[in-house]
């Protein structure tokens, strides 16, 4: 993220570099809220998996940064409708 061309880059890194200071462990940049708990998503469960994966997809949406999941460059989505993304990702549905 260092060096892609992201607009809001600059700001990301330096809130990811300030939750990083609340945990001794972490010494550059700390991305995954503490809060939140993990899910397994076994991939035979196919509709939970869906749920999920669009619940993330649309974080983008929802936090006003692009209009469609797979305008973001960072995201799978764009993967998922068959455009490449910036991430590898392996395609679960």
């Amino acid at each position: 993220m260092q060096t892609e061309p992201e607009s809001r880059r600059e700001w990301m890194l330096h809130r990811f570099e300030w939750a990083a200071k609340s945990d001794s462990r972490i010494t550059n940049y700390k991305f995954w809220q503490e809060s939140n708990h993990a899910v397994f998503l076994d991939p035979h469960f196919t509709a939970l998996a869906e749920q999920k994966i669009k619940y993330i997809h649309d974080n983008p949406v929802r936090a006003g940064i692009v209009d469609v999941p797979e305008d973001y460059l960072y995201s799978s989505a764009r993967d998922y409708c068959g455009k490449t993304g910036l991430v590898k990702v392996n395609l679960w549905i």
